[in-house]
């Protein structure tokens, strides 16, 4: 048995000769939740952060070029770069989708650590609130990646097994990114939010920033186990890890050394 899914245009729809995709929608969501949670989260007391109104404008424009630069350049350099070094044009087509959650978090920092610098303000502070916004991007982001038919699982006989009507693959997948929206996007987004909120994380800058890192690190393990891997790159070893997999534990074991620089004797 399988459930047969009606494929969903990825576009939403259109102004004029102009397309506007879902995967569009999913981070424009993504990035006004998390802008209002996040100017919550720095206006309660002992946040630890004061920002004017033009700071708050330059951090976002910061996060935005983060995210989409280092995203995409992170999928053009973990995922695919013998191709774009064949087709060099084809890195600036994003509307035919590619983008790597390590990258954007790569580019994340850098921004933040130049925003720290230009602003005086602590850059783990600024990453720590973020690290607690972050899932809501995630989970956008998947449920985009379910309705564009990516990075679909493996196939499976279980019940829940997902079969997209007029696809040329009939046999039953795994629905992957549903996985990885309820993992990476809302339990843990909910764990961030526990954490900061009703813990004493937040007064030690970058702790919050080393849990994201760890605990998005083990929910991206996990449901790589379900995901099938990039046809480009194929499983890296005999006993089927995935690239997603190494970065992913490349981000665990940076996250768990953030952690535990947070908590060093002053």
């Amino acid at each position: 048995m399988a459930i047969i899914i009606n494929p969903i245009s990825p576009v939403a729809f259109s102004i004029g000769p102009m397309d506007v995709r879902w995967y569009a929608l999913a981070y424009v969501a993504a990035f006004i939740v998390g802008y209002w949670l996040f100017r919550k989260l720095i206006h309660q007391r002992n946040s630890g952060i004061h920002l004017d109104r033009g700071q708050m404008d330059d951090l976002f424009t910061a996060v935005i070029l983060g995210v989409i630069l280092g995203g995409r350049l992170g999928y053009v350099l973990f995922y695919n770069l013998s191709f774009f070094l064949a087709h060099p044009m084809e890195i600036f087509a994003v509307w035919h989708g590619g983008m790597s959650f390590h990258g954007g978090l790569i580019g994340v920092i850098v921004a933040m650590l130049w925003f720290g610098h230009r602003t005086r303000v602590n850059p783990w502070r600024i990453l720590d609130m973020i690290a607690v916004v972050a899932p809501i991007g995630l989970f956008f982001g998947r449920i985009a990646n379910f309705v564009n038919q990516e990075v679909m699982g493996r196939p499976t006989d279980m019940p829940w097994g997902v079969v997209f009507a007029g696809d040329t693959i009939t046999i039953p997948r795994h629905p992957s990114p549903l996985y990885e929206a309820a993992t990476e996007g809302l339990i843990l987004f909910v764990l961030m939010y526990v954490l900061c909120r009703w813990t004493g994380l937040r007064r030690h800058p970058g702790a919050l920033s080393g849990v994201l890192a760890m605990g998005y690190g083990v929910a991206r393990i996990f449901c790589e186990q379900f995901r099938a891997p990039d046809p480009q790159i194929g499983f890296l070893t005999s006993w089927g890890l995935t690239m997603g997999q190494l970065l992913s534990a490349m981000m665990f074991f940076a996250g768990a050394l953030i952690f535990a620089i947070a908590f060093r004797k002053k």
